[in-house]
């Protein structure tokens, strides 16, 4: 009997939303699901202060993602080759308020002239919870998954995923770059993080408010100090990240 274990990332909770919600968007969906088995022929990653997945061969509409999502971009303006939409999240405290200096991450999509979507992209603030490396294989992890509709979530075999050799972010690092949560839950062995972020939007469709309600848990181990598991919701899209399982072996620790 084969072993599954839940692997996400926002393409992949994206592609599974979209499979399950109509038929033209299921269609468009699962050709992007069925690149995935093909990565580095329909993908490129580049990664500079930024990280981003160039989609070589477009699918995905921007209409896909105002209907999955309800919530409208930040920002949407003109490039040569198209539209690019930026989501700004913003820090905020327990009564909703923008944390003052703000902390604020992004995120980018970049589509055509015929508004496909040729890149995404996310900010050098996001990394420090979601790692270069660790998005990578994640987004690698996608391919020959298998889907669980009754929990709209992508199963991959534990014995295909990619492993990797990498330091996981330290809870000094990351608190330092994301201030103090909003929230701490004590366990035996490890603490949680809670974080909340408003997503700046000129437009959400009634009754989706709360979607622009943003929460971040950050999962360290107690004994390491190292953050091993993030989860959160973005613009609607669910997302949760087990690092450990991604990795070949424990790194050696200062």
């Amino acid at each position: 009997m084969k072993t599954l274990v839940k692997k996400s990332s926002f393409v992949g909770i994206l592609i599974v939303a979209l499979m399950l919600t109509g038929c033209v968007y299921w269609l468009r969906a699962f050709q992007v699901y069925q690149q995935m088995d093909d990565f580095d022929k329909h993908f490129a990653i580049v990664v500079t202060d930024e990280f981003t997945l160039q989609f070589k061969e477009p699918i995905l509409y921007s209409k896909d993602f105002v209907s999955l999502s309800k919530l409208y971009p930040s920002d949407d303006s003109p490039t040569p080759n198209g539209r690019k939409w930026r989501y700004w999240f913003r820090k905020i405290d327990v009564t909703g308020t923008v944390i003052k200096p703000e902390i604020k991450f992004y995120t980018d999509l970049y589509f055509n002239k015929e508004s496909r979507l040729i890149a995404w992209s996310f900010s050098s603030l996001f990394l420090e919870i979601a790692p270069p490396k660790f998005l990578e294989v994640s987004l690698r992890s996608i391919g020959g998954a298998e889907i669980d509709k009754e929990k709209k979530q992508l199963k991959a075999n534990s014995a295909l995923l990619e492993k990797i050799s990498e330091h996981l972010p330290k809870k000094a690092t990351v608190v330092a770059k994301l201030g103090e949560p909003l929230e701490i839950k004590d366990e035996p062995e490890q603490e949680i993080y809670i974080y909340h972020f408003l997503l700046e939007t000129h437009e959400i469709e009634k009754g989706y408010e709360d979607r622009a309600l943003n929460e971040v848990k950050l999962t360290f181990d107690k004994k390491t100090q190292e953050l091993t598991r993030m989860a959160g919701r973005f613009a609607g899209l669910k997302v949760s990240v087990n690092y450990k399982k991604f990795l070949a072996e424990q790194p050696e620790t200062d």
